[in-house]
This record gives structure tokens, C-alpha cells and sequence, in this order.
């Protein structure tokens, strides 16, 4: 099986990438930076390829991907943030501010669909099967959110749900053998949860291997009859 990892340098996709070099695949990852797991190369099976997530980086990545000729099975894009030094959830809107909402949905909404865009080509030319996955998350579903807060995060993921569900319709003329995947990892242990565990229980507290070997069992177990699906890391839909 060929796979893409793309936001390879995330605790997810590390934990995707290493169980999927143990059961055998080959796979090609994307990262800001060079990767951190090279001793995983597998006789060459993982390849590396580093992007600044411009559109023109972007689209270089993927030109060079469809030159090789590489036909994908699985496309999981990683790329996300819920803080970082400068910007954290809002809990009142209060806290609303034009340079955070702009960031937050530039890189957990725009990126993913700009991925998706210059993605397609390789799949009107190569009629295969594929899942194309991008991390969502519960909060940005809009019947779910009963407790408010976190307005660029919630907004930012509702917007992807969007965005990939109306590129999927797309692709079902275009490239009909794609299907996509919106993925709710549930809490995972990792950089992006760290200030926000206090809480969580440790039985609701993930490890990213766990929740790669769930997203890996999904991904195999989809059903080709719709376009999108929106689910969760138990694989139950999640309203949208």
C-alpha cells in the first residue's frame, strides 16, 4: 500500500507512519522539516519531502509527486494547531481577534483544502481506489457544540468539514474512486492537547499509537457508497 503523510511531523502522524512501515507500506511524508524518524526508512519504503505550506510549496510538492507517477491508496493530511506561544483557545468572546482566527482557520481549513486541489490531478490520471483523510475534530461540529468557547478552533474545523465535504461532491465527478474521511481522534497525548489534559480522564486520554491503529482500521473499513463520511475514533458518525 502507498501512502501520503502530509503534517508528518505531528504525534499522529508519526504514530501513523511507524505502524504502517511495520505492516509493510511505502510511504511518502511532508513536513516543515526534515524528518525526525530516518532510521524508520525501511529500506527505502519512506520517503521525505519538505514543504512551507504556501500555496506555490504546495503545489511544487504535488507537481513533483504526480512527475513520479506515484499512485496513493491513503492520503492523511495531519496539519492543525490549537495554540502556540502566541495564541491560545478563546473561552470568552472576548478573547475574539482578527490575527488568531486568521491563523488558526489559515492552517487547520485553507492548507488541508489547498492539498485536496493540487492533489486531484494525480487522481484523474491515476483511476485507483483512495481514502483522502484530514484530522477534524468533534468541537467543530455546529449540532454538537453545547458548550461554547474556543471560537477559532471550532470555527476552523467546521470550516474544513465544509470545505472537504463540498471538494468531495467535486471529486464524485471527477475522480469517482476517492473517498474522504473526516477523522475525530478523540484527546490524544500530544503537543497540541498538553494544557488542556488536566481534566481528561485518564481512560479518555489517548496515545497516538492507539489512535493511529484506529484510524488505520477505518480507513480500511470504509464502505464506497458515499462521498465523505464524519466519524470518530470508535468509528461512530459525528454529527455534523
Amino acid at each position: 500500500m502507498q501512502q501520503l503523510v502530509i503534517g508528518a511531523g505531528s504525534a499522529i502522524a508519526q504514530a501513523l507512519i511507524q505502524q504502517s512501515l511495520q505492516q509493510g507500506d511505502s510511504i511518502v511524508a511532508v513536513s516543515r522539516q526534515a524528518s525526525s524518524c530516518e532510521e524508520l526508512s525501511a529500506g527505502g519504503r519512506l520517503r521525505w519531502l519538505q514543504c512551507d505550506y504556501t500555496e506555490s510549496s504546495i503545489d511544487a510538492v504535488c507537481a513533483e509527486l504526480q512527475e513520479s507517477g506515484v499512485a496513493f491508496d491513503r492520503v492523511t493530511i495531519c496539519n492543525g494547531i490549537l495554540h502556540d506561544e502566541s495564541l491560545s483557545p478563546e473561552k470568552r468572546l472576548e478573547n475574539a481577534a482578527i490575527e488568531r482566527l486568521e491563523t488558526v482557520m489559515r492552517i487547520n481549513a485553507f492548507i488541508p483544502l489547498l492539498w485536496v486541489k493540487a492533489l486531484k490531478p494525480l487522481f484523474k490520471v491515476k483511476r485507483k481506489p483512495c481514502v483522502i483523510t484530514a484530522l477534524s475534530a468533534r468541537v467543530g461540529s455546529i449540532g454538537d457544540n453545547e458548550r461554547g468557547g474556543w471560537y477559532a478552533y471550532r470555527a476552523s474545523k467546521a470550516a474544513l468539514n465544509m470545505l472537504l465535504k463540498t471538494a468531495a461532491l467535486e471529486y464524485q465527478r471527477e475522480a469517482k474512486l476517492v473517498q474522504f474521511l473526516l477523522f475525530h481522534p478523540g484527546t490524544t497525548d500530544s503537543p497540541l492537547s498538553k494544557p488542556f489534559q488536566k481534566n481528561i480522564s485518564p481512560k479518555k486520554l489517548f496515545t497516538p499509537q492507539f489512535v493511529a491503529s484506529q484510524l488505520l482500521r477505518l480507513q480500511g473499513e470504509l464502505t464506497p457508497d458515499l462521498p465523505i463520511q464524519f466519524i470518530d475514533w470508535q468509528g461512530k458518525q459525528v454529527e455534523w
